[in-house]
């Protein structure tokens, strides 16, 4: 079968906010296309908006470089992060090795915008597409970047593809801390990371979203198709098929 990964993309940049409540993904997997491509679309519904492909050439670069973090909508700046050795070609949403990151909107509850983060929806996207090989990278990559420096978006469903695979990945921060009785926040309950889910979509089937979240369960971790970011690095074997973060489920019981 041809590993060609193709991706539709319209409408990448955005000055207002009717691009929040516009968004729509088509997910489609190797088996469920004619010729055995996996592809996402990515549009948004406004007379605002017009396409833009963005370009990032392929760089090495040396250790301790950092690099600014701007945010996507407003172009203001968030702050530094570390910079990687190498990065990869990038044009619009799709990198040099076919990996492609998509996102509609769905928002969540505006108390679960956690302020501390540096990284927004659009720069995990652009940045995470320079650091990936394959969709399973990518979602690594996404992990470790908010784990780090944290998220400061609503909430987003992306789609992230590569020539074998499609997932669903939806991710929302943790807003303000949980106090406890004396005022004081819980350090496990609040840290800068903020909580999500990815799940593999099966060979064979199509799926989609737009701004409303899909997820809405998933299996438990038994350590061999699903599993936590306890484990993360069992996300390159092939049988796992869901992953999560390890504070997604005690964090909802504590709101």
């Amino acid at each position: 079968m041809k590993k060609i990964f193709l991706i539709a993309s319209a409408c990448l940049f955005v000055f207002t906010q009717s691009k929040v409540e516009a968004c729509t993904n088509f997910l489609v997997t190797k088996g469920a296309s004619k010729d055995g491509s996996t592809f996402i679309s990515y549009s948004a519904d406004s007379h605002t908006l017009y396409g833009e492909l963005y370009y990032q050439a392929a760089a090495t670069y040396p250790a301790g470089t950092m690099m600014d973090v701007y945010e996507w909508e407003s172009g203001r700046k968030l702050g530094q992060i570390k910079q990687a050795n190498k990065t990869y070609s990038v044009v619009g949403n799709i990198n040099e090795h076919q990996v492609a990151i998509s996102e509609t909107t769905f928002g969540g509850l505006k108390e679960l915008k956690d302020s501390r983060g540096i990284i927004d929806y659009g720069s995990l996207i652009y940045i995470t597409l320079q650091r990936s090989k394959t969709a399973r990278e990518a979602i690594k990559v996404m992990h470790e970047l908010v784990s780090e420096y944290g998220y400061c978006s609503g909430g987003e469903s992306f789609s992230i593809s590569d020539a074998d695979e499609v997932w669903v990945m939806e991710i929302i921060g943790k807003g303000k801390a949980i106090l406890d009785k004396k005022g004081v926040a819980n350090p496990k309950t609040w840290t800068l990371s903020p909580v999500w889910v990815a799940l593999r979509v099966p060979d064979g089937y199509v799926s989609g979203h737009a701004n409303q979240a899909r997820i809405t369960t998933f299996p438990l971790a038994n350590g061999k198709t699903s599993i936590t970011t306890k484990h993360i690095n069992r996300l390159f074997n092939p049988a796992v098929e869901v992953i999560y973060s390890d504070d997604v489920i005690s964090y909802a019981k504590a709101i």
